[in-house]
């Protein structure tokens, strides 16, 4: 049997029982029309993101249909093209929720996409302005409708795309201290998803190689009977910046570490560094444009408009944070010692700035640029499982010198 979702006409009948909602565009932009220049679909353990770039804005609608369960996204003034064609082929077995898709003509004005679900879920739409090398893109979030609660995650980041974030008291209270409990270490491997970090001169991203050297870091951290670690991503998805902060404080880390891979324009530029939080700005101008560069990864990796703002107001510097950055300093000291034995350092200090994704005011957080990817020579090394382990090794070291010092456990006590 035909699949009626495509049948033109049940429109009425569809419209009338599904909820739906509408993003309007300029009638100069409707006119010209909009052609869907990629389509990208990211699944993960934690929500499924699909990704419609155009030349142009898109009017969009979407909604759900049951028995089976469906999701249906209509796209005006959109024709049927190569790239809407092989949406089919950008399905993975694995996606926890879409287990197939198809695309087709649905009117002279409309591409209908249609995506076979494997289980209830809560869509969440938005559109996002052209940057970087991105033109216009509609994103569309696969969030379960029901389960996974235990995941913190999933809990934060549906609130954030909803813009529910409340503002937070003016005055922080301390994470509670409990030292009978695992050393708790917040992992975040950066960028993800849509954001791919810097690339290098052989096409390797940095949110890949990062993300491996993240999951050798945990195994060395679980395998310690006194430590627990966790990841802010565990697999190739985009999270906001102040989600990653915001399951750091929910699970009561007693540390925050982001990994990367940095990039220069200078391709000679090579080596380790570490950077902790700034009070009173950069230390240096590489410190600077180098926090930048990581807080315009939400920009990037697509974040609803209106949510962005209202939540990093939670990670705004408080005169009570200055203890945290000084315990943030000791730690990246720790660690950037360790480093320097496995490759040449870039800085032989702990630099500051404002990295959004640094700003808890209560736990001890630093940022890693294990090597520049952006050098032949070191990007080489990072795509190799034997450094990628031993940087692994580097951090797990200095992290455990750092728990070792006595200024460690006054801050758990």
């Amino acid at each position: 049997m035909p699949d009626s979702t495509f049948d033109p006409t049940r429109r009425t009948l569809l419209g009338a029982a599904a909820a739906t909602f509408l993003i309007a565009v300029s009638r100069k932009g409707w006119a010209a029309g909009s052609q869907i220049v990629a389509l990208r679909i990211w699944p993960s353990s934690t929500y499924t993101r699909i990704t419609l770039e155009s030349s142009a804005a898109i009017q969009y609608k979407q909604f759900t249909l049951a028995n089976p369960n469906r999701l249906v996204i209509d796209l005006q003034g959109v024709q049927l093209n190569g790239v809407l064609k092989d949406i089919s082929g950008q399905i993975a077995a694995a996606d926890p929720y879409i287990r197939t898709a198809r695309a087709g003509q649905f009117d002279p004005d409309t591409v209908r996409l249609v995506m076979d679900l494997k289980t209830d879920v809560k869509p969440q739409a938005f559109a996002l302005a052209p940057v970087a090398e991105y033109q216009h893109r509609l994103v569309v979030d696969l969030y379960p409708a029901t389960g996974q609660q235990d995941d913190p995650l999933l809990a934060l980041l549906q609130d954030y795309n909803k813009g529910k974030m409340e503002q937070p008291p003016a005055q922080i209270k301390p994470k509670a201290k409990n030292t009978d409990r695992p050393i708790v270490v917040m992992l975040d491997p950066g960028h993800g998803g849509e954001d791919p970090g810097a690339i290098g001169l052989q096409g390797n991203r940095e949110k890949d190689v990062v993300l491996k050297i993240g999951h050798q870091l945990k195994q060395l951290i679980d395998a310690e009977s006194n430590m627990k670690a966790y990841m802010t991503r565990s697999d190739d998805v985009f999270i906001p910046l102040g989600v990653r902060v915001a399951k750091a404080r929910k699970l009561n880390a007693d540390l925050f570490v982001s990994i990367h891979a940095d990039a220069a324009p200078n391709r000679a530029a090579r080596g380790s560094s570490v950077f902790a939080l700034s009070e009173k700005g950069a230390t240096s101008a590489f410190a600077k444009a180098l926090a930048q560069t990581e807080n315009n990864s939400d920009l990037v990796g697509g974040v609803k408009i209106g949510s962005k703002d209202k939540y990093l107001a939670h990670t705004l510097l408080d005169l009570t944070q200055t203890a945290t950055i000084n315990d943030s300093l000791k730690l990246g000291k720790t660690v950037l010692g360790q480093l320097g034995g496995l490759n040449k350092l870039h800085k032989n200090a702990v630099e500051q700035a404002g990295f959004a994704v640094l700003k808890a005011p209560d736990i001890p957080s630093i940022l890693v640029e294990t090597a520049f990817i952006s050098n032949p020579e070191e990007e080489q090394r990072l795509i190799t499982a034997e450094f990628q382990q031993q940087m692994a090794n580097a951090i797990f070291s200095g992290v455990k010198r750092y728990f070792a010092s006595g200024a460690a456990l006054a801050a758990r006590a």
